[in-house]
């Protein structure tokens, strides 16, 4: 008989080796992915907050979206953004407002902190400015403060006047 038909096999220990680099592969891989779940910065308290902190974040940008809703507070007031822009100079028709953050990622995800009533609060600074076809005027750059309330589940956003 040759060598490679022969009936003593020896794979026995070479097949536990095997079972426990396995093993020992599933167990590293286990530490690995807790270790590195817990160190997200993105890693959130959904009991606490309500919402988890992504869609916190993603709801603030929803809300910035929508520069019609949009509101800023000023000496105890509340004035619309779009009111208050016009004040200045009229928009034209087809010019658009925006409100878009002024913060890279890892800042915002910083900013997004656990309020102690429950909920969510970010403040970061906000551009505004009108889109007139491929034009582009910045009008300037004011204070948001947006807030998740646990208790209600909804998302606000309001500008401040620096100062």
């Amino acid at each position: 008989m040759s060598e490679l038909t022969s009936t003593n096999r020896h794979g026995g220990a070479g097949r536990a080796l095997l079972w426990v680099a396995i093993a020992l592969t599933v167990a590293l891989l286990g530490f690995v992915t807790i270790f590195v779940s817990q160190r997200n910065p993105i890693y959130s308290d959904r009991e606490a907050g309500g919402i988890s902190k992504f869609k916190f974040i993603e709801a603030c940008k929803e809300v910035l979206e929508d520069t019609e809703a949009l509101t800023v507070s000023a000496q105890g007031q509340t004035i619309p953004l779009k009111t208050l822009v016009q004040q200045g100079s009229p928009l034209k028709p087809g010019d658009k407002l925006h409100a878009d953050l002024n913060a890279e990622s890892p800042e915002i995800v910083r900013a997004a902190q656990l309020a102690e009533e429950g909920g969510w609060t970010m403040t970061l600074p906000v551009n505004i400015a009108v889109h007139s076809g491929e034009r582009v005027t910045t009008l300037g750059q004011l204070p948001m403060q947006c807030r998740h309330d646990k208790r209600t589940g909804k998302t606000t956003a309001q500008l401040g006047l620096p100062g």
